[in-house]
């Protein structure tokens, strides 16, 4: 009829509906959920993170112990992991290794990402001979054979650092500062590329117009948007550092013998391999589901962070 009015939709109660705000934090949390090897592949990881940190405080087996009597004993009751060729328990030795492998990996990621986004945001947010010349030292260092550079820093350095801090610390900050500084430059493209896209946005150029200075511009509105792809690299160089870490104990050039790592308790265990095969697929069973909890759970947040992806 002429004159009326539409009635608006009442909601039960008398109060008008309103939509249900869901936070971004929340939400990536219901994407990640769906991805049920993701959440399966945390609980592993977070089950590996909790036998290694509380473990050694339980099995109070010291991993330095030797028992002839009981050298390359399969798994058992008294050794559930059996023993080496000491008859050190592996059981404890792996425990004691987690730690390291694990820690290194985690503090490889954070040198990693560190350097990373400090290079790709300024290279991001620069123009002209700052940006070609931060991308130029990237790709110099994209060029470079990562697996031989590592040896040979370890091997030059290895000595002073041990004298420094110890030979566990010492081979620590340094397996730890080699592998990160490898690791730094897929990380700073992605926040390179970051920064391009986001930098001319409408709020960016709002908090401008409002006296943002560039330095507020960049930790307060772009660095936060384009840490979502960052955490998925995070993941990755996460895995990544702990088969390096690997890598270098197997070789030989990681921590030393009395100090076991899993790397290093598969290269004590390659002259074993026909009579002992516990020692060495019990590592390396766990390298595996550690690399392979961390990978999927790289894919599952980057499903979660995707705001294009529908789920």
């Amino acid at each position: 009829m002429a004159g009326s009015t539409r009635a608006l939709p009442i909601a039960s109660g008398g109060e008008v509906a309103r939509a249900r705000h869901v936070s971004p934090g929340r939400e990536a949390w219901r994407r990640f959920r769906r991805h049920r090897l993701a959440v399966a592949s945390a609980a592993v990881l977070g089950v590996m993170v909790l036998f290694v940190a509380f473990g050694p405080w339980l099995w109070r087996v010291p991993i330095n112990e030797i028992d002839f009597a009981a050298r390359l004993a399969g798994p058992s009751l008294e050794h559930p992991f059996g023993t080496d060729d000491l008859g050190q328990d592996l059981f404890a030795r792996m425990l004691y290794g987690g730690r390291i492998s694990l820690a290194v990996g985690f503090a490889a990621m954070v040198v990693a990402i560190t350097v990373g986004v400090v290079i790709g945001a300024i290279a991001g947010i620069s123009r002209g001979s700052v940006d070609a010349a931060l991308m130029w030292l990237t790709d110099l260092f994209l060029s470079l054979p990562q697996l031989p550079l590592l040896l040979l820093v370890i091997y030059l350095f290895r000595d002073a650092l041990k004298g420094a801090f110890g030979p566990e610390l010492g081979m620590f900050v340094l397996i730890v500062a080699v592998i990160g500084a490898f690791r730094w430059m897929p990380v700073a493209r992605l926040v390179r590329a970051q920064f391009f896209s986001l930098r001319e946005k409408e709020f960016v150029e709002a908090a401008r117009a409002l006296g943002a200075s560039t330095p507020r511009t960049v930790v307060r509105h772009i660095l936060p948007n384009s840490l979502g792809p960052v955490i998925v690299a995070g993941t990755i160089d996460v895995a990544a550092a702990i088969i390096a870490e690997s890598t270098l104990s197997f070789l030989g050039l990681g921590f030393p013998p009395d100090i076991p790592s899993w790397g290093r308790l598969l290269f004590d265990a390659k002259d074993y391999l026909d009579i002992a095969p516990h020692w060495a697929l019990i590592p390396g069973a766990a390298i595996f589901l550690a690399v392979l909890s961390i990978s999927f759970i790289g894919d599952g947040l980057r499903d979660a962070l995707d705001p294009r992806k529908v789920m």
